[in-house]
């Protein structure tokens, strides 16, 4: 048997999707190639914009047509949120919420040789009463280099512009000796680098008994050494504290890399979207980090056009970043989500004046960047190198720990190893080139 899963969205879906494949590979099925058909093919839906809804409507339907005789299983935050518009897509043949996305390996293994449904089969449960963090079993991770391990899903947060809540339900975290086992058998698999990851990881542990926390749990990992290296996912700026930065600087196993979510630099925007700290708050975080850990990568998302961002507040947000050592930003437009209390708020913002605002702000992440990697040059660092050459050049590439995309040349045998490398010279805004300096493990 043949299968496809197609990934749309954040860190949780890959990881989500990549334990599903594991489980398939693992039961004797198959990854089909590009131009194979599948007998199975699965879509891991994102929601979180209008556009990643429309992308995953595009994905189901490209399935569809390229597998007609296939069962289509759609699942993820989007699943979640509109089974009812999924029902209208013929063709679709189970919807399966995220509830029961734990479960889905399992599913499509029992039901291999079920006669297709002549229409699309619901598995929805309201996942706001979801209390228990469903655990997807940790296998090996394919073709990635450094697997994701997601150890908390949910957000209690309730930011007025974000469907995530809705859609993946209350915080819910892994228990700490789980994360330990799964970190130590990933190791023993044979992995470098395993990144945290979570819905709202700052929240990870509060609602264990007795509560914990994310602190506590890294102080753990740091303390065993259970892996070479470990990388925190996205984590909000109320939730990063002078401790947690003072852990990871002494730290030799946890990566100086930050990626800290702004969203804005304005402080009656960030108000409205509910966000539990100022523009002052963010830039004295940035400032802290930087000063504990001068060389750590530090990114952040940032939303514009939110209803009501005036051209004040907008330069309030790009003169904020402006002035800060930061090294790279995701940038999205607003996109108003229904169910969320900002997709009713008046004072939307024209179109063409986001992607004019959107465009200034990408550039200045794209000079911060670059800036980011010129200081770097004639540093050895350590480098993951991962198991695929760069497509452009057939170099090897890799990773530091503070986010630096490496290229150098070298045997296909220096895959999934750490090596010391120096970085010889910037090659372009997302790449530098460095020459091998030997192996290094917890460099």
């Amino acid at each position: 048997m043949k299968f496809t899963i197609t990934t749309l969205g954040c860190k949780v879906n890959q990881n989500e999707s990549e334990t599903i494949s594991s489980a398939l590979e693992q039961s004797g099925w198959f990854s089909a190639d590009k131009n194979e058909k599948a007998e199975t093919c699965i879509i891991n839906t994102c929601t979180v914009t209008q556009k990643a809804a429309m992308q995953s409507r595009q994905a189901i339907r490209q399935a569809i047509r390229s597998n007609p005789d296939a069962r289509i299983i759609v699942t993820g935050c989007y699943a979640q949120t509109e089974p009812e518009e999924l029902k209208k897509i013929q063709g679709v043949h189970e919807i399966v919420g995220h509830a029961q996305k734990h479960e889905l390996a399992d599913m499509i293994l029992s039901s291999k040789h079920d006669t297709l449904p002549s229409s699309a089969r619901a598995y929805i449960n309201n996942i706001s009463k979801e209390q228990l963090f469903r655990q997807m079993p940790v296998m090996s991770s394919g073709n990635r280099t450094r697997p994701f391990l997601k150890i908390q899903d949910g957000c209690n947060s309730f930011c007025t512009y974000c469907i995530v809540p809705y859609a993946r339900g209350k915080s819910r975290s892994m228990f700490p000796d789980d994360v330990l086992d799964n970190i130590l058998h990933l190791s023993k698999l044979g992995y470098n680098e395993i990144v945290l990851t979570g819905i709202h990881l700052g929240s990870y542990g509060l609602d264990i008994r007795p509560e914990t926390s994310l602190l506590s749990l890294l102080k753990q990992i740091d303390d065993l050494k259970p892996i070479n290296r470990l990388r925190l996912s996205s984590i909000e700026p109320h939730e990063l504290t002078n401790e947690m930065i003072n852990l990871i600087a002494k730290s030799n196993i946890i990566c100086p890399h930050f990626h800290i979510p702004l969203q804005s630099g304005d402080d009656t925007v960030l108000n409205r979207m509910r966000r539990p700290y100022t523009a002052s708050n963010f830039s004295d975080l940035i400032l802290n980090i930087h000063k504990a850990i001068p060389d750590a990568a530090i990114g952040a998302d940032i939303l514009i056009g939110f209803p009501g961002e005036t051209d004040q507040a907008f330069e309030h947000t790009y003169s904020l970043v402006k002035n800060l050592p930061m090294t790279y930003l995701h940038v999205f437009p607003f996109s108003p989500r229904k169910g969320t209390p900002a997709y009713s708020y008046p004072d939307h913002i024209q179109p063409d004046i986001i992607k004019e605002r959107c465009a200034k702000m990408r550039s200045l992440g794209k000079s911060k960047k670059r800036s980011f990697y010129k200081a770097a040059v004639n540093k050895t660092v350590g480098v993951l190198i991962e198991g695929k050459r760069d497509r452009e050049t057939n170099f090897l590439k890799g990773i530091t720990p503070n986010y630096i995309s490496v290229l150098t040349d070298g045997k296909d045998e220096l895959m999934n190893t750490l090596l010391k490398v120096k970085i010889d010279k910037l090659l372009n805004d997302n790449a530098v080139f460095g020459i091998l300096a030997g192996k290094g493990k917890r460099f």
